[in-house]
C-alpha cells in the first residue's frame, strides 16, 4: 500500500496532465507516417480511427488480449508480453500506477498509453446481442467541403468541342465533397458509407450521373471465440509483415527508431477514400482453439489504359498497358480509364497463436480479366505481366524474455521469386531498446498489394540491413537513431545500373518537464540516380546525398495554450549539378481551453528552397480525418488558421483557411494545375454530428 501511495504521489500530477494529450499523441503518429511517405494526398483515417476509439473507450488492461494491445499501435511485442506475463504471475493490476513496476515499460511508454487504457475488475462484454448494439451504438456523420480558391487553367471555360477532345481541361468544378456516415458499437459492429468527389470531377452529371465519383460501404462484425470477425462490402486485410498482402498504410523508417515491426490486424472495415488500397467483397475470420482461419474474396473495378492487343501470343482482343491508382477522373483520358479493368483477389490465412508465439501460412490469388502487358524497359523487365499470379507466404513472431523475433517468407508463383524479411526487437532494459531488420526482395518478386519494410517504393529488387536504437540516458534526455544500409541488385526508375545507398537518422530529445520538449534531428539519405550529364550512349549513375537538419521546440505555456517552433535546413549534393539547399521556419500557436467550445490553431511559416528537389514536408493541423502534409518549396510564406467549434454537445464544426504567398513566382503548378499569380489559398469546412 505504501508503494502504491508513493507511486501515486510521484506520478499523479503527471498522469493528470498527460491523460489529456490524446490529440498530441495522435498527431505525432500521423507526423511519423506522413514524413516517411512524403505525400501530400494521403488518407490515414484507418490508421488513426483506432486511437480515437480507444480514447473514448479506454482498453481495460486486466482483460485485454494480445490482439487488443497490438491494435493500439503504441506498444512493442516485448512490452505486450511483459504486461501479460505480469498479470499471469501476480494477478490483475489494482491501480494504473502499477505500470511502473513492469520490467520493460519506461515512463515515456506509460505517458503515451495512459489516455487510451484503464485498469479495473470489470470484464469487457464479448458476446453482445444485436439489440444491445443498436441501443448503445454510436452514430457519426461527417460532411466536408474543400477548395483551392484561385482559378486553375484546367477549369477554363472552353467550347464543348474542345472540352470533349482535349485532356487539358477538367469536366467538373474545383470543389471537393466528402461525406461519411457510420454506426458502430465499440469494435464489435460497424456499418458505414463513405463518398467523395475530387476536384475536377463531375457531380450528378456527365460521367458522374450517380453523384459522387467514389463510394465505399461496409458491414463489419467482430465476434468472439468461433466467429472472430466478418466483413461484407469494403474491407482491409493485413497478413504477416506485408510481403504477400497488406492493403493499408504501414510504417517504414521513422523517428520512432525501433517501431518497425508490422502488427497485423487480419480483418478491418474500410472507411478511407483511397480508391485503390482496399478489397471489395466478403471475408470471415474463424477461430478454433489456438487456430484462426481468415477466408476472403474480392472483386472490384480498377482504372487502366486499355488498348487492342498487339502481342500475337496473347489471345485476348484487348490488354491493359498500365494501371492508374490516383482515383482521379477529371479529363477525357482519366474518364476513359475509369473501371476498365476487373480485379479479383481471393485467399486464405491460417494462423496459430499460443502465448507469445504465433505463426501463419497464406495463399492469395490475384488476377485481372485482361492481360497486363506493360511496355518493356530495362529497369522493369522483371515486373509482373499477364493475367494472374499467386502469392504464398509464411510468417512468424516469437517473444522470448526481452527478445521478439519475427519475419516472413513469400513467393510469387508468376516469377517463382522469393521475398524475405526477418527482424528482432531487443529490450535491453526499461530505457534502452534495439531493433534489427534484414530484408531481401528478389527483382522479380511481385504481388498486387504489399507493404514490406523497404526503402524503395515497392517490395521488390532490394536488400538491406536496418538497425535502430532508442535510449533514455537520463530522466530528461533520450536519443533515437537508426542506420539503414541497402542495395538495389537491378536497375530502377531513373537509375540505369545496380546501386547501393544508406540512410542515417539521429534525434536527441531533451524534456526537462512535461511542458517543454526540445529535439534536434539529423537525417542523411544517399541513393544513386542517373547522372544529369550524358553523351546519349551510356548513362552513368551518381550518388545523390540529401541532409536534413532540424531543431524543434514545443512548450506548453498552460493547459490551454501551447507554442511549437521549428527550423529545418536541407542540402542536396550531386556531381552533375550545383549543390542545392532549402530552409523552413514554422511557428504554431495552439489555444484549446477546456472550458470553451472554441479551439484555435495558427501557423506562420517562412520557406526558401532552390528547387522542388529540396522541398520540405511539414505536418499541419486540420479537421478530424483530414491529413495535410504539404511540401514547402520555392520562396515565400504560408499561414493557416484552424477553428474548431463544439456546439449542442454532439456537433463539431471545423473551418480552416490557409494561404501560400510566393516571393519569386508569378505562377504555380503546370498544365491544367497552373495558377496565375503568386498566391494559393485553401479552404476546408467540416461538420461532424455524433449521436
Amino acid at each position: 500500500m505504501k508503494r502504491i501511495l508513493f507511486i501515486l504521489f510521484i506520478l499523479g500530477p503527471i498522469v493528470i496532465g498527460y491523460s489529456q494529450e490524446k490529440e498530441e499523441i495522435i498527431q505525432q503518429r500521423i507526423e511519423f507516417i506522413s514524413e516517411q511517405l512524403e505525400d501530400e494526398s494521403i488518407d490515414l483515417t484507418d490508421v488513426i480511427a483506432q486511437l480515437n476509439y480507444y480514447y473514448d473507450h479506454p482498453l481495460n488492461l486486466n482483460s485485454a488480449s494480445r490482439e487488443d494491445l497490438e491494435a493500439i499501435g503504441l506498444l512493442s511485442e516485448v512490452q505486450i508480453s511483459d504486461l501479460l506475463l505480469h498479470i499471469k504471475l501476480f494477478g490483475k493490476f489494482i491501480s494504473i500506477y502499477e505500470l511502473q513496476s513492469l520490467t520493460y515499460w519506461d515512463m515515456e511508454t506509460i505517458y503515451r498509453v495512459l489516455p487510451f487504457v484503464r485498469v479495473d475488475d470489470k470484464l469487457d462484454q464479448v458476446h453482445v446481442s444485436l439489440k444491445e448494439m443498436l441501443k448503445y451504438g454510436k452514430f457519426e456523420a461527417y460532411l466536408r467541403y474543400q477548395r483551392i480558391l484561385e482559378h486553375k487553367s484546367g477549369y477554363d471555360a472552353v467550347p464543348d468541342s474542345v472540352l470533349n477532345s482535349s485532356n487539358s481541361y477538367y469536366h467538373g468544378n474545383q470543389d471537393r465533397y466528402y461525406t461519411r456516415f457510420r454506426f458502430s458499437y465499440r469494435t464489435n459492429f460497424s456499418v458505414g458509407l463513405t463518398a467523395e468527389k475530387d476536384p475536377g470531377e463531375e457531380f450528378f452529371k456527365g460521367s458522374q450521373q450517380q453523384g459522387f465519383d467514389f463510394y465505399s460501404g461496409h458491414l463489419f462484425y467482430k465476434g468472439g471465440k468461433y466467429l472472430k470477425a466478418m466483413a461484407i462490402g469494403d474491407f482491409q486485410v493485413q497478413i504477416g509483415q506485408g510481403l504477400n498482402l497488406w492493403t493499408s498504410y504501414s510504417f517504414n523508417k521513422t523517428a520512432d527508431a525501433t517501431n518497425v515491426k508490422r502488427s497485423a490486424q487480419p480483418l478491418k472495415p474500410y472507411t478511407s477514400v483511397n480508391e485503390s488500397r482496399f478489397l471489395r467483397g466478403a471475408a470471415v475470420d474463424l477461430g478454433l482453439g489456438d487456430f484462426s482461419l481468415l477466408l476472403f474474396g474480392s472483386h472490384k473495378s480498377v482504372d487502366a489504359s486499355i488498348a487492342a492487343t498487339t502481342d500475337s501470343l496473347v489471345s485476348d482482343e484487348f490488354q491493359a498497358s498500365s494501371i492508374n491508382l490516383s482515383g482521379l477522373h477529371r479529363t477525357n483520358s482519366e474518364i476513359d480509364r475509369k473501371h476498365s479493368l476487373q480485379e479479383t483477389i481471393a485467399g486464405a490465412n491460417l494462423r496459430y497463436q499460443k502465448s507469445s508465439f504465433n505463426a501463419g501460412v497464406s495463399a492469395v490469388y490475384m488476377g485481372y480479366d485482361k492481360a497486363l502487358i506493360r511496355d518493356t524497359l530495362p529497369y522493369n523487365q522483371f515486373d509482373f505481366r499477364g493475367k494472374s499470379t499467386m502469392g504464398l507466404s509464411a510468417d512468424y513472431s516469437w517473444t522470448f524474455r526481452n527478445f521478439n523475433f519475427y519475419g516472413e517468407v513469400a513467393n510469387s508463383t508468376y516469377s517463382k521469386a522469393f521475398a524475405n524479411v526477418h527482424g528482432v526487437l531487443i529490450a535491453l532494459d526499461k530505457s534502452v531498446s534495439m531493433s534489427v531488420v534484414y530484408r531481401n526482395y528478389n527483382r522479380a518478386y511481385s504481388t498486387f498489394y504489399n507493404a514490406g519494410f523497404r526503402e524503395g517504393s515497392r517490395t521488390q529488387n532490394e536488400k538491406g540491413l536496418y538497425t535502430g536504437l532508442k535510449a533514455h540516458l537520463t530522466r530528461n534526455f533520450s536519443v533515437a537513431a537508426y542506420l539503414d544500409a541497402f542495395a538495389f541488385p537491378w536497375m530502377r526508375y531513373q537509375s540505369d545500373a545496380p546501386s547501393t545507398g544508406h540512410e542515417i537518422l539521429i534525434q536527441p530529445t531533451y524534456k526537462p518537464s512535461r511542458n517543454l520538449e526540445i529535439y534536434v534531428r539529423f537525417r542523411e539519405q544517399q541513393k544513386a540516380k542517373n547522372s544529369g550529364v550524358t553523351d546519349n550512349t551510356v548513362t552513368e549513375i551518381e550518388d545523390v546525398v540529401q541532409r536534413n537538419y532540424r531543431l524543434n521546440l514545443s512548450y506548453k505555456v498552460s493547459e490551454a495554450f501551447q507554442i511549437k517552433s521549428r527550423i529545418e535546413y536541407v542540402t542536396l549534393n550531386r556531381a552533375s549539378s550545383p549543390n542545392e539547399k532549402g530552409m523552413i521556419f514554422t511557428q504554431d500557436l495552439l489555444f484549446k481551453p477546456k472550458s470553451s467550445p472554441l479551439d484555435l490553431t495558427l501557423r506562420y511559416a517562412l520557406f526558401d528552397t532552390d528547387s522542388y528537389d529540396t522541398r520540405i514536408y511539414s505536418y499541419e493541423n486540420n479537421a478530424q480525418y483530414v491529413f495535410a502534409v504539404p511540401a514547402y518549396y520555392y520562396r515565400g510564406s504560408r499561414a493557416y488558421v484552424l477553428v474548431r467549434y463544439t456546439f449542442l454537445r454532439k456537433c463539431d464544426l471545423w473551418v480552416r483557411y490557409a494561404i501560400n504567398i510566393y516571393a519569386n513566382r508569378n505562377s504555380t503548378g503546370s498544365g491544367a494545375e497552373e495558377i496565375k499569380g503568386n498566391t494559393r489559398t485553401e479552404l476546408t469546412v467540416q461538420l461532424r454530428v455524433a449521436l
